[in-house]
């Protein structure tokens, strides 16, 4: 049990990383990373919003959805679950750090339609995950997906200060290549094998 732990945390974060490797979220991945803090915020919330969704995703289709028959309706009741997490994580920023909130902008209701959120819940089910496997997976994959945004940012930052570039490449293509560059440095975990 510990192993297969192992092996699901090492996978969500480095090997099978939302973002590098999976490509899902990358709105607010390029939106959020403009400065190390946004992105630290965007990267929390994300966290807390994958860990709850899955464990309150989990319930709800194992419970509800499966006992009465009703998978069909997966994807809906995921995204309506998902929807209210992020509803709450809005609210709780704006009265707890509105200073966060106001710099997330657009991009903290966008995690509703956060493509990462809603795989997770779905990859959670399509390896039929148990509960403890499913929370494991939605908090690691979140912290995945935080660590992508956060290496971003920092990188962002850097290049914002350095004229070491072709002119042609300023603003968003710089931060493309960038990405592309980050999720190479990423496929090295993909040849890795955890456990035998």
């Amino acid at each position: 049990m510990l192993t297969n732990i192992i092996s699901i945390s090492l996978g969500a974060i480095l090997i099978n990383n939302f973002i590098f490797s999976q490509f899902l979220g990358c709105c607010p991945f390029l939106g959020c990373s403009s400065k190390v803090e946004t992105a630290t915020g965007m990267g929390l919330a994300v966290v807390f919003v994958m860990g709850l969704a899955s464990a309150i995703c989990w319930v709800i289709n194992e419970y509800v959805l499966m006992a009465l028959n009703l998978k069909f309706l997966q994807t809906l009741t995921f995204i309506l679950v998902i929807a209210a997490l992020v509803q709450f994580v809005e609210m709780f920023l704006k009265k707890s750090i509105p200073s966060l909130y106001s710099a997330l902008g657009i991009y903290l209701p966008l995690i509703t339609t956060n493509c990462a959120v809603l795989g997770v819940v779905l990859l959670n089910v399509q390896n039929n995950y148990n509960f403890i496997e499913s929370v494991v997976y939605g908090i690691t994959g979140g912290l995945g997906f935080m660590l992508a945004i956060v290496l971003f940012a920092s990188v962002r930052e850097r290049v914002d200060y350095t004229a070491e570039y072709p002119k042609c490449f300023e603003g968003f293509p710089i931060c493309l290549v960038s990405a592309g560059l980050l999720a190479l440095a990423f496929m090295g975990f993909s040849g890795m094998q955890i456990f035998s």
